[in-house]
């Protein structure tokens, strides 16, 4: 597996030559400046809420490329109405199995709502079970007890938690957050783009560290192995 860092909470995954994009927020966010919108390739789009910053570029890449969207059912139903032709609507603890492994829709303790003001539904994150790993793509949340399930249940080899706090949980409740889902590979999102979500990242890593933990900060537009 490959993953690429393309701003906020913007990932790509490339499991078997497919490629899986989450919450595409990059034309609006100035800290993404340099990346290319139109050279992002996807597959499919992961949507874990409505919230502008989790879905700005979301139609546009959808129409572009084809992807299929894969949300709650309210959001899913909210692209088809903006003209994005193929979708995959979820709910809370139900998975299905695509071409390149099986997504779960678990839960996240947020709000959610569209850029238009239409209901989003709730928020949600999402369970990447591939033969070359597991993901756990948390999306926007605080500390859940739930997160305990997870570690329970899955076997989780990378974490991407938000760290940057006041909209999510901070840095001391994701250390919590990775000990619950059972998970020492941790990736960062949801930090620095805002003003209210401005962090220390040596700090963050100290922490972590101190934890038993690794977290790793990627510079916008990096890829690596996982």
């Amino acid at each position: 597996m490959k993953l690429s860092y393309y701003g906020h909470s913007t990932f790509l995954l490339e499991i078997k030559g497919l490629n899986l994009l989450f919450d595409p927020f990059i034309t609006p966010n100035e800290l993404a400046k340099n990346i290319d919108v139109n050279s992002i390739p996807a597959d499919y789009i992961l949507v874990s809420h409505g919230h502008e910053d989790h879905v700005a570029d979301a139609v546009s890449i959808a129409k572009r490329t084809g992807a299929t969207v894969v949300s709650n059912f309210e959001i899913v139903s909210w692209f088809g109405v903006q003209g994005v032709e193929k979708g995959h609507p979820m709910n809370h603890g139900g998975s299905w199995s695509f071409d390149f492994g099986s997504v779960k829709y678990v839960n996240a303790v947020h709000s959610s709502v569209l850029p238009d003001g239409t209901y989003g539904g709730n928020p949600g994150g999402f369970i990447i079970s591939t033969d070359e790993g597991n993901v756990y793509y948390a999306g926007d949340t605080a500390l859940t007890y739930d997160m305990k399930l997870i570690g329970d249940t899955a076997n989780i080899s990378h974490a991407i938690l938000p760290i940057g706090d006041n909209f999510t949980m901070g840095v001391d409740d994701a250390v919590i957050a990775a000990e619950f889902v059972g998970c020492n590979e941790i990736i960062g999102m949801h930090y620095d783009t805002f003003g209210y979500i401005e962090i220390d990242k040596e700090e963050a890593k100290g922490k972590f560290s101190t934890a038993g933990k690794t977290l790793t900060l990627l510079n916008i537009g990096e890829t690596i192995a996982l």
